[in-house]
């Protein structure tokens, strides 16, 4: 059962990060293909999400927000999920910027950036 249940998270997190990557994602990074300091800036917030999802072993004084037995694919979704989740809560949404506005993104929307670009790498072997 337990590796249903792993299955089952995997493909649902690969489900995940494909529809905002459809969604979200592909205006933004075209976007940052062509605009260095938009590309800078997903750089960035990018690392800071693999940091949060890195795997540390407990005593090296590294601590990570979203570490444990999930996969690293799970855990982008479901760090990608809380993201979308706490600005619903906040009374708004992500916005996705109209082209030529992308070098003005919120922190938030640089975030999920970062997030659909590292999730282009799902299923791909190797760090992202």
């Amino acid at each position: 059962m337990s590796v249903l249940r792993t299955a089952l998270a995997e493909w649902s997190a690969r489900r995940t990060l494909r529809r905002l990557i459809e969604q979200f994602g592909y205006g933004g990074l075209t976007a940052a293909a062509q605009l260095p300091g938009l590309a800078a800036a997903v750089d960035q917030h990018a690392a800071a999400v693999r940091e949060l999802l890195r795997d540390t072993t407990p005593g090296r004084g590294a601590t990570a927000t979203l570490t444990g037995s999930a996969s690293r694919t799970v855990r982008l979704a479901a760090y990608a999920r809380s993201l979308v989740a706490e600005q619903c809560r906040g009374g708004g949404a992500v916005r996705t910027p109209q082209a030529g506005q992308w070098q003005h993104a919120d922190w938030a929307t640089l975030r999920l950036l970062a997030v659909c670009h590292l999730g282009r790498s799902v299923g791909r072997r190797g760090p992202a």
